[in-house]
């Protein structure tokens, strides 16, 4: 079996001037949960190398086991500086896609032409597709095969609006996840902030939050065991 994780390329928070990237433990957690179950795991980004780091994922408040695990991974470390360009990578060549959030993603894989058709293939080969935290919001332009919008009447989640205001940056990201993903006519949903909280719809996995980034790859290998 062989994953393929998508990873931002994206490093700049808006007109901040702060840092941005992916989350930490969005890749470090199902990383592990595909490699713990013999998986082998490809990681891609729109640039290829070394995708950027969100600097506040790596603070001690968001800190697991599981991103120490990462972080003392030499191997894991060397796949993570050395990711494939996107648009190199085939849906042929891998039974999933699994995206990580951060806020990276909202800029540029949400409007990433490759991430779109790479999406867009996996769903007409049957094949599942998960995304985590701010990850769905890459869904906005992503077409049914129907050409209407993928999440249209479909049970979706994502990071809230809720959470985005708890992280202060509302006014900052291009778009905010929960309002996209209602705008396109998903079936929004949302657990506590915070809180661990996954839904499934067909061939589409999303997750909530980081928290939910264990459940949700768990769910997206449960799947594809069935």
């Amino acid at each position: 079996m062989k994953v393929l994780i998508v990873l931002t390329s994206h490093d700049q928070l808006g007109n901040t001037g702060r840092k941005t990237g992916f989350w930490l433990e969005e890749l470090a957690a199902p990383y592990y949960t595909f490699k713990d179950a013999g998986v082998e795991v490809v990681m891609a980004s729109p640039k290829g190398g070394q995708p950027p780091l969100d600097p506040k994922s790596n603070e001690p408040s968001f800190r697991t086991a599981l991103t120490h695990r990462f972080e003392a991974d030499v191997a894991a470390n060397a796949q993570l500086a050395n990711t494939v360009r996107l648009d190199s990578v085939s849906q042929a060549d891998f039974d999933t896609v699994f995206y990580p959030g951060g806020h990276g993603p909202l800029w540029d894989l949400a409007e990433d032409a490759h991430s779109i058709a790479l999406i867009e293939s996996f769903i007409e080969a049957g094949k599942p597709v998960a995304l985590v935290c701010h990850a769905p919001g890459v869904l906005r332009h992503v077409k049914a095969a129907n050409g209407k919008p993928l999440v249209e009447g479909k049970q979706v989640t994502g990071f809230t609006n809720s959470e985005e205001e708890g992280v202060g940056l509302t006014k900052i990201v291009p778009f905010l996840v929960e309002d996209e993903l209602k705008a396109k006519g998903g079936l929004y949903s949302k657990g506590p902030d915070w809180g661990s909280y996954v839904v499934t719809d067909g061939l589409l996995i999303t997750g909530q939050n980081p928290a939910s980034s264990s459940e949700a790859a768990t769910v997206l290998m449960e799947r594809l065991s069935a």
